[in-house]
C-alpha cells in the first residue's frame, strides 16, 4: 500500500511539471526533457508512468476529472453555478485547468485527445442539469443536453476571451455575467432567485472545500520504484 500511494504521488507531480510545460509551451514545443527538469524525477520515472508526450497530454487532461467535485447541494442548479465559478477562480492558479484548457483548444491536438476535456465538462453539466429537471428545477423546454452543450460552449468562449484581453485577470467577473445572463432561461423562478451568482462565488466555494478537508495533505519523501523522487507538496484542491 505504501508503494501503491507513492505511485500515485510521484504520477500526480509529473502530471503537475507536465501541465506546466504545455500551458508555457504548447503541445508542440513541449518536451519530456523539460517535464523531467521540472519534476525532478528520471526519465525512465516519467515512461514508467507515460509510455509518450501524447499519453501526459492525455493525462494531464483527464486528471481534471480525477478530483472530487463541488461539494453536493439541495438545490442542484447551485451545484452546477458553483462548478463553473469554481473552475474560473482555479483556471489562473491550477496549471492542470489551465493546461487542460490549452490541450483542448489547440488546433495542432484537437484531433488527438478527442477534444480533450470539452467532451467529459459537457458530460458532467448535463448530469448536473438532469438531477435538476427530476427535482424541478428546470423550465419545462430545457432539453439538459443542448443546454450542457451551449453552457460549455459559451463558458470557453468566455475563457478564451478573458485569457485573450487580460490574462485571465476578470474571468471570475466574466463567467459571473455568463451565468447570471443564461440561467434565468433554464431555472425556474422560485429557483433563479435562491442562487448565488456573484463573481465571489467560487472563491467561496474554494475555501469551503479547503476547510472540509482541513488540510488533509500527507507529506513524504521516499521515492517510487527507484524514482528518486523527492517529497511532492500535498495536492491542490480539484475539480472535476
Amino acid at each position: 500500500m505504501v508503494r501503491q500511494e507513492r505511485a500515485i504521488r510521484t504520477r500526480r507531480l509529473i502530471l503537475e511539471a507536465a501541465a506546466s510545460v504545455f500551458d508555457e509551451f504548447g503541445y508542440e514545443g513541449a518536451t519530456i526533457g523539460e517535464v523531467v527538469s521540472r519534476a525532478g524525477v528520471t526519465r525512465g520515472a516519467v515512461y514508467f508512468h507515460f509510455a509518450s508526450k501524447r499519453d501526459l497530454a492525455q493525462g494531464v487532461v483527464e486528471e481534471q476529472f480525477s478530483q472530487d467535485g463541488v461539494p453536493e447541494r439541495s438545490c442542484k442548479l447551485q451545484e452546477f453555478v458553483d462548478t463553473g465559478m469554481v473552475v474560473a477562480h482555479l483556471m489562473p492558479r491550477d496549471p492542470l485547468l489551465s493546461a487542460g484548457a490549452r490541450l483542448s483548444l489547440g488546433q495542432d491536438v484537437f484531433d488527438d485527445l478527442g477534444g480533450g476535456a470539452i467532451p467529459g465538462w459537457i458530460g458532467r453539466m448535463e448530469a448536473m442539469l438532469q438531477v435538476a429537471g427530476e427535482r424541478g428545477e428546470l423550465l419545462p423546454h430545457v432539453v439538459p443536453a443542448d443546454t450542457a452543450w451551449l453552457i460549455i460552449a459559451a463558458w470557453t468562449g468566455v475563457q478564451i476571451q478573458s485569457q485573450k484581453l487580460s490574462g485571465r485577470a476578470d474571468l471570475e467577473l466574466r463567467v459571473s455575467a455568463l451565468f447570471q445572463h443564461l440561467m434565468p432561461s433554464i431555472a425556474v423562478p422560485g429557483v433563479l432567485g435562491s442562487l448565488q451568482m456573484g463573481p465571489e462565488r467560487g472563491a467561496q466555494v474554494v475555501a469551503e472545500i479547503a476547510a472540509a478537508r482541513g488540510g488533509d495533505g500527507d507529506e513524504g519523501g521516499a521515492d517510487d520504484e527507484g524514482d528518486g523522487v523527492p517529497e511532492e507538496a500535498p495536492a491542490g484542491i480539484g475539480v472535476g
